[in-house]
């Protein structure tokens, strides 16, 4: 199989490459930490001599309840995101919910994100193709691997053929969900590069009645397991203290781990990649 290479910048996705971590909040609580978030990521990889792109989000549109926090919103999370990316001169993913934000947010960012719920949303995916960004496409929840490829001749369709599918796990019931290894091989036969999210993976949708929980314990262990298939990178949300996190908490790595655990992560993707390091 042809492994497709995505540049992003300096940064190289493909799934016979060095893994390229892309990590940060799960949304903008203020521009002070999110500031201290991404300076404190970036001497992490550079550190660790990993590729790394800084997650970042303005809101969350699909919180349990309408009372959670959201997010700083379109405009000053944008200025927000302009200012971090400027001063600490990194790559920048962002979340795009509606098809109106997509030009807007590609004059920020690098990657544009289809969150999961949001994968099979024509209009949507289309805007963020037109915009001639990389596209990272979360897989739905409730969707199969096999049916990520509708989603990426949609992207195709406008011309578009930077592309990253990202697996996240898959509804188990009603407040779980479980990973089946076999998505990330399925989706790695379209030939692009593909993420594992490992925090993500570990949510508990809803479970907290106004809240979705988690069991991070488990995040790393899906994370070596995703390494040792051959993938292109690795997908974390992070906080300096996830039990006061606004969002996703009980599924957000310890930003105090995260050195640990990219250094294992690493030492698993040299082996499975063999030489090219």
């Amino acid at each position: 199989m042809k492994h497709k290479k995505i540049m992003v910048n300096d940064a190289v996705f493909s799934n016979a490459a060095p893994l390229t971590y892309i990590a940060g909040p799960c949304v903008i609580e203020s521009e002070k930490e999110f500031f201290e978030i991404a300076e404190k990521l970036k001497k992490i990889f550079k550190k660790t001599n990993s590729s790394f792109i800084l997650k970042a989000s303005f809101d969350k549109a699909n919180r349990t309840s309408h009372k959670s926090f959201r997010g700083v919103g379109l405009e000053k999370g944008l200025e927000i995101i302009r200012g971090v990316k400027s001063l600490l001169n990194l790559k920048v993913l962002v979340d795009v919910h509606e098809p109106r934000q997509a030009q807007k947010v590609a004059e920020v960012a690098d990657i544009l994100q289809i969150p999961a719920f949001l994968c099979r949303q024509t209009d949507l995916l289309f805007a963020c193709a037109d915009t001639g960004k990389t596209i990272n496409i979360k897989k739905g929840q409730f969707l199969s691997p096999w049916n990520m490829v509708n989603a990426v001749k949609k992207i195709e369709s406008r011309g578009n053929k930077s592309i990253l599918l990202t697996e996240r796990g898959s509804m188990f019931g009603y407040f779980d969900l479980v990973v089946d290894m076999r998505s990330i091989e399925i989706m790695k036969k379209t030939g692009y590069p593909v993420i594992f999210d490992c925090t993500h993976s570990v949510q508990k949708p809803g479970n907290l009645g106004n809240a979705s929980g988690g069991n991070i314990e488990f995040a790393l262990s899906l994370a070596k397991a995703a390494t040792a298939l051959s993938i292109a990178g690795i997908f974390f949300e992070t906080h300096k203290n996830p039990e006061k996190a606004l969002s996703d908490g009980p599924n957000s790595l310890k930003l105090s781990i995260v050195e640990s655990a990219v250094n294992m992560l690493n030492s698993i993707d040299k082996v499975i990649k063999g030489k090219f390091q």
